[in-house]
């Protein structure tokens, strides 16, 4: 099964360890059961460092771009519950992209992901575009590898919200994102050294903004199991 919806919002972040158990409990118990209770959130996953790190990824899959400018979801962003102001200034060096799905092969949630966020070269978009269409045909047939997605970075016109001032306006963004999911985490990461090195983003018309990442399934859930 491919993502859910043709739109996501894919989101790094780490925490210090003495803050770590509570946001948890918050973003499980509280957060996820809010936004998935906006029409058009169709899914949310919480991945954790899979080398034991303080850092996460978070993705909730949407119904659609739309979501994220919708009334509903802004006035959640408007209006912070008091559990949410305490821990968003949690957030460490967040990367917090809205995005289209570009491409989307095989299952999302297993047992890990890795992901990568990248740039086209100078006029090496459509190259970039159809070579990761292709890499996603193959990969998601690989042993221990369930799928590969590619999400490109459009944010939607609005203005800082009451979240972001919280969080002190530092949120950044990628550009191009790489998730690919599945059930052995060293299969995923020799897919990442074969085919995902800076040699071989290159060649595929990108350059990396950062190293592979690899993280663990903490917790996914869907509307019916939250609302």
């Amino acid at each position: 099964m491919s993502m859910l919806g043709k739109a996501a919002l894919a989101m790094w972040w780490d925490v210090s360890p003495e803050v770590r158990e509570e946001l948890e409990h918050w973003h499980a118990h509280e957060h996820v059961a809010e936004r998935l209770s906006i029409e058009g959130f169709l899914r949310s996953s919480r991945w954790t460092d899979a080398s034991a790190g303080e850092g996460f990824f978070v993705m909730y899959e949407l119904r659609d771009h739309a979501v994220l400018a919708s009334e509903p979801y802004v006035a959640r962003l408007n209006a912070p519950t008091p559990w949410s102001t305490k821990m968003m200034p949690m957030h460490r060096n967040m990367v917090r992209t809205q995005c289209e799905v570009v491409h989307s092969h095989g299952a999302v949630t297993a047992r890990h992901v890795l992901t990568i966020r990248c740039s086209p070269l100078e006029g090496q978009q459509d190259k970039l575009n159809t070579k990761l269409g292709e890499l996603g045909e193959s990969a998601s047939q690989l042993p221990g590898i369930v799928g590969l997605h590619v999400l490109r970075h459009q944010a939607p016109a609005m203005a800082a919200t009451t979240e972001q001032k919280i969080r002190g306006n530092a949120d950044r963004a990628a550009d191009w994102i790489i998730v690919v999911s599945g059930y052995d985490l060293d299969a995923l990461q020799q897919f990442g050294d074969e085919k995902l090195s800076n040699a071989q983003l290159e060649a595929l018309g990108a350059v990396a903004e950062t190293q592979c990442q690899s993280f663990t399934l903490a917790y996914t859930a869907i509307p019916p199991d939250v609302v």
